[in-house]
């Protein structure tokens, strides 16, 4: 599988392998003894410009940080079955990825996801209409009326059908824009959750992006815990809530977790009470003072920590 996409193209850096020569797998001795699951793991994106160029060291830099399992994202990497074997020769597992879903052939990206071995196939973003030209997906997603939100929930339960048929599950991943609150109060995510079959659709709730957007994540997953196996760390530095439109500056406002407003460990507590499946760091480029290894190792301690304790 070949693919150019890049979250960055639709939503507007390298370290040395001695600079982690001697970090250990577990950073913290209270985590030794602890299950995959209950450690973090990393969405690609974040090391995207590492994996272009190595991506068989980076991926051996990330476990050697710690994390135990990572998030595919389409890098533009040769081929998923090569990448599968990346990443048991590495000692990691890939139990998810975002694939560009719902603005393609589905049967193609479900067999992409297939190949690379994951159980949940998740959408980075969804569009109501077809996609004209690059730039129309920007107008689409900061532009979202109500009946665009039912359309993308029928598409989602389409994709969820379609997963199923092939022993996969589909989960949706939220921006900020969702959010949007009509007249009467209700929200695209709101219509989304409401709209979309439980069965079929999940969601991958990014904690950064709700919170940006003005929502209670807490009140959300509490609502419907079996709906959210997977959840996105990032953190915002100073964004002032409700921001609902995607634009580049956001990306600028992202930083390393628990530097930002997002109230990570009360969510920890609750996800632990819903048993969330996994954890997982997303930390968008770019990197003004550290690499993206040095980021991926800070947040991973960061997160970690706070799941140890």
């Amino acid at each position: 599988m070949t693919s150019t996409f890049s979250r960055r193209n639709f939503l507007a850096g390298s370290a040395s392998a001695a600079a982690f020569a001697g970090i250990n797998a577990v950073a913290s001795s209270s985590l030794l003894g602890a299950t995959k699951v209950s450690l973090p793991g990393i969405q690609l994106y974040m090391v995207q410009a590492e994996m272009q160029k190595d991506p068989t060291g980076t991926l051996r830099k990330l476990a050697a940080i710690g994390y135990p399992y990572v998030e595919y994202s389409p890098l533009g990497l040769p081929n998923a079955t090569e990448f599968r074997k990346m990443v048991s020769d590495a000692g990691l597992e890939c139990p998810s990825g975002h694939f560009i879903v719902g603005m393609g052939e589905i049967n193609k990206q479900l067999d992409d996801a297939a190949a690379v071995g994951v159980h949940y196939i998740i959408s980075t973003i969804m569009l109501p209409r077809p996609l004209t030209n690059a730039a129309g997906v920007m107008e689409q997603l900061n532009h979202l009326e109500r009946d665009d939100f039912k359309r993308m929930a029928a598409k989602a339960n389409e994709i969820g059908k379609s997963a199923r048929e092939r022993g996969l599950q589909y989960a949706y991943h939220n921006h900020n824009v969702e959010f949007r609150s009509f007249e009467d109060g209700v929200t695209g995510y709101s219509i989304l959750m409401k709209e979309t079959d439980p069965e079929l659709v999940k969601f991958e709730a990014d904690l950064g992006w709700m919170v940006t957007g003005g929502a209670d994540p807490l009140a959300i997953i509490k609502s419907a815990p079996k709906r959210f196996p997977l959840l996105h760390f990032k953190d915002f530095a100073i964004l002032k809530p409700p921001v609902i439109e995607l634009g580049t500056d956001r990306q600028q406002q992202i930083v390393d977790l628990g530097q930002g407003l997002v109230p990570f460990k009360r969510f920890i507590a609750e996800a632990k009470k819903i048993r969330v499946e996994r954890y997982i760091v997303d930390h968008d480029p770019p990197f003004k003072s550290q690499t993206a290894l040095e980021a991926a190792k800070t947040d991973f301690d960061y997160l970690s920590g706070l799941l140890a304790s």
